[in-house]
C-alpha cells in the first residue's frame, strides 16, 4: 500500500515511487533522493539537483515530484 511521500527514506536508498508527470499520467518508477549532504561529494552541484530523482529512459535521469511511494519489497509482492 502505497505511503505519503513525506515517509519515504531520505539515505539514497532506491524505492518504488508515484507520480504524476506534466501529460496528467500517473507513474510509478524507482528512485532515489539526491540530499545535500551526498550531493557535496561532486564539485558540480546546486540546489536544484536535491530531490527526487528517477530514470525516465534507460539513460536520461529526471527530478521528479512524486506524492507516494511503496517499499521495492511491497511491489515486487504485488507483482508475484
Amino acid at each position: 500500500m502505497p505511503q505519503p511521500i513525506a515517509t519515504a527514506p531520505k539515505d539514497g536508498t532506491k524505492i518504488t515511487v508515484h507520480w504524476t508527470d506534466r501529460d496528467g499520467v500517473e507513474n510509478t518508477s524507482i528512485a532515489q533522493y539526491r540530499a545535500p549532504e551526498h550531493l557535496k561529494a561532486f564539485a558540480d552541484w546546486n540546489e536544484g539537483d536535491v530531490g527526487w530523482w528517477a530514470y525516465i529512459e534507460s539513460d536520461i535521469q529526471q527530478r521528479i515530484d512524486p506524492h507516494s511511494w511503496s517499499s521495492r519489497d511491497e511491489v515486487e509482492e504485488d507483482e508475484g
